[in-house]
């Protein structure tokens, strides 16, 4: 399903969950204490700003007796995206945040991906795939990159563990061009990174991908991501312990000019490795 139909398909989501409930005599707020989201949120969903989690869908269906409706809309509008459905709802996300903070202990970030290292990244994954799937899973990739070129991008901040840098990743040239690419970005100004050096030891969220995102009219939401699953989180002591950890991270960190220069430095060794192979 093409970006354009899946969009108008969550605006029918949207208008039909505002007749229901309206038909059912419930404000937005009503629904929204029924199925534990904020009023706000309805609205949200309503505009298709924002898309429900299953389980909301599915307590939705529940309070308006819509016979598993929204639940079989949601199941079929997920299906047709390209994200796996844990990490189909970070996507959205990211493109209504204001600011978006990440940890990355040992991979580089999928919002600062190129295609060499996002393609190696895949195939590292699934060795056996036909190139069809893999240029398909790479293309989705590349989509969310381009948030960070958009004249209303959010603030991103992103912390790199040193073995990011050093971790290679398809090959030595592969890796040189992500580098590169991490730093033209830096440079420009359209990011904030620091590296987190081997030297800093022990830290907060070892081993733990994090992101942290802010919106407008929204409370702050938390995503960590495991093997092949990926947690979800708006609890406000949950994302407020976590940022503490963020904060503690980025104390300990490298500050921006000096990552910059390490980025650029890791840049040539893996470029001096590439040309004598």
């Amino acid at each position: 399903m093409a970006n354009g139909s899946r969009q108008a398909a969550w605006e029918f989501f949207g208008a039909e969950l505002k007749r229901r409930r309206e038909d059912a005599g419930l404000t937005q707020v009503e629904l929204g204490t029924r199925v534990f989201v904020s009023g706000g949120y309805i609205g949200q969903f309503e505009q298709a700003i924002r898309k429900p989690q299953l389980d909301v869908a599915v307590r939705i269906d529940e309070i308006l007796q819509t016979d598993g409706i929204f639940e079989r809309l949601w199941r079929k509008l997920i299906k047709d995206q390209p994200y796996t459905e844990y990490f189909a709802h970070v996507v959205e996300l990211e493109r209504l945040a204001t600011k978006i903070c990440q940890y990355a202990p040992a991979v580089v970030p999928g919002l600062l991906q190129t295609r060499e290292y996002a393609r190696a990244m895949y195939l590292a994954g699934n060795p056996l795939a036909v190139d069809e799937y893999i240029e398909e899973l790479v293309n989705a990739r590349m989509d969310r990159t381009r948030l960070l070129k958009d004249a209303t991008r959010p603030m991103y901040w992103a912390v790199l563990h040193e073995t990011v840098l050093r971790i290679v990743v398809g090959s030595a040239a592969v890796m040189a061009h992500q580098l590169d690419r991490i730093a033209a970005l830096a440079r420009e100004r359209k990011v904030v990174l620091q590296v987190l050096p081997f030297a800093a030891g022990a830290h907060p969220a070892m081993g733990k991908l994090m992101t942290l995102m802010e919106f407008e009219d929204a409370p702050p939401t938390l995503y960590t991501e495991g093997v092949s699953s990926g947690n979800l989180l708006d609890e406000p002591a949950v994302v407020k312990r976590n940022q503490s950890s963020y904060d503690l991270i980025r104390a300990v960190a490298m500050s921006p000019e000096a990552s910059l220069s390490l980025i650029e430095s890791a840049a040539e060794d893996h470029r001096r490795c590439a040309s004598t192979t």
